[in-house]
């Protein structure tokens, strides 16, 4: 895997793009599911187009598309409260940049299959302080040799969830290839989600725990451990065939869905890989958009995080014997439990600001595949390749841009352990055990 060459700036870049016309000039109030600790970074996503839309054309349109979508050409900064984050609206704007790189789209493709170090580049480094001091919206294109580009976003997570960049970005897409308006327009105020008062936490929340206390029974932070080697990205890609005869491993017991079934190999792999002790009781926290589970449901176009966080819990010894049956059903019962009061109960649990989300012995994984992020064209074609700029510990279900039925699991771990789970993660499509150290390991 090589590294990608630098990218020339020319001129003075960035460039700030605001609004088109006036917005309005306020704090935008930002809910609990919105505004705790576990959100705060930006969801960088990564596009290779084939073909390159002018510079000119992708600033007009970005500045008519954030007249509606206004807060990301505002600031984050700290309420007067002290406690709470908002979105002061002032209409500064948002950060664009434009660049060029040596290589082809092919280049790109052949010389980076998985995302590395020299990605970064591709997005344009925004000089700041802390992460409160970085404009919610971040955007470089950098234009390729052979007439293609890579489009790079970095949207605060604190304003929108993974449905709400897709939102956005076709909106953008929209707005450079039409003049109507947006088919849906983004509802801003989350107010629908405020807390009771006083609030009232009717629910067990395992996915949280409190900076407070101490978990003296586990001995073992997975997520410390992970942070503390060197990592490399694991990547697989399961298309239908596979996803089917995942899904039949569990048949004709227990029916599920795609996610479910990949949720719960991927879970299960992950335990095996990383050896852990067969007593230990570890999580998968996955999200759950709730838009329609709450009553009344949120309103059409809500722009905001609208997904909680569902947590299943198993010993490992349960989780890594027979099948997946287990994990499947644990993952169910936990997607069972989002119901709209269970949802209020976890809005008025993180009005206690020592909460916290409990990484410490959990898998995360968050759901990027079915939210039509494949399908975006900004006038030039869809995507070659679409995916994080980054690899994490934390686990992403990816789009394929070449096969739409397709998911591609993507996460980092020390590389020794890299291999295990790829392993651990395909072992289901062999019908023997094979007897080599990785499937002792499974």
């Amino acid at each position: 895997m090589q590294e990608l060459p630098d990218c020339l700036y020319e001129g003075n870049q960035p460039t700030l793009i605001t609004p088109l016309s006036p917005t309005p000039n306020h704090s935008l109030y930002l809910s609990n599911l919105d505004d705790h600790h576990f959100l705060r970074f930006s969801i960088k996503y990564l596009y290779l187009f084939q073909k390159s839309i002018s510079p000119l054309t992708l600033k007009d349109s970005l500045s008519r598309v954030l007249v509606d979508f206004y807060p990301f050409a505002g600031r984050i900064r700290v309420s007067d409260e002290g406690s709470k984050l908002e979105v002061d609206c002032n209409g500064e704007g948002a950060v664009f940049a434009e660049a060029f790189m040596d290589i082809t789209c092919q280049d790109f493709v052949q010389l980076s299959p998985k995302p590395n170090k020299s990605w970064r580049k591709l997005l344009f480094k925004v000089q700041a302080q802390s992460f409160l001091d970085i404009p919610p919206l971040v955007i470089q294109v950098t234009y390729l040799r052979c007439g293609g580009m890579i489009l790079c976003t970095a949207i605060n997570h604190c304003l929108c969830d993974g449905i709400g960049t897709s939102q956005f970005l076709h909106a953008w897409a929209h707005a450079t290839t039409s003049q109507a308006h947006l088919p849906t327009r983004p509802f801003h105020s989350r107010h629908v989600l405020d807390p009771r008062n006083p609030p009232r936490v009717t629910h067990s929340h395992p996915g949280f725990t409190r900076t407070t206390t101490v978990d003296k029974s586990s001995t073992f932070d997975i997520s410390k451990y992970l942070q503390s080697q060197p990592l490399a990205p694991a990547t697989l890609t399961f298309n239908q065939s596979h996803l089917l005869r995942l899904k039949k491993t569990c048949a004709p017991s227990l029916k599920c869905t795609t996610f479910e079934a990949l949720a719960a190999n991927t879970w299960r792999s992950w335990a095996q890989s990383l050896d852990l002790p067969m007593t230990m009781l570890v999580k998968l926290l996955f999200s759950v958009n709730m838009r329609k589970r709450l009553t009344p449901e949120l309103p059409q176009g809500y722009y905001g995080n609208g997904f909680v966080l569902a947590c299943a819990e198993s010993k490992v010894q349960d989780l890594v014997n027979g099948n997946i049956y287990h994990a499947v059903k644990s993952i169910q019962e936990a997607k069972s439990r989002i119901t709209d009061e269970y949802v209020r109960s976890t809005i008025d649990l993180l009005e206690d600001k020592t909460v916290k989300t409990d990484v410490s012995c959990s898998l995360v994984i968050s759901q990027w595949a079915k939210l039509g992020l494949e399908e975006l064209d900004l006038g030039g074609g869809k995507p070659m390749y679409m995916g994080p700029l980054t690899s994490d510990i934390y686990c992403l279900f990816l789009p394929v841009a070449s096969d739409n039925d397709a998911i591609r699991v993507q996460m980092s771990l020390p590389e020794e352990v890299v291999k295990r789970l790829e392993y651990c993660m395909v072992k289901f499509l062999d019908g023997k055990d094979n007897e080599d150290e990785n499937s002792r390991a499974c």
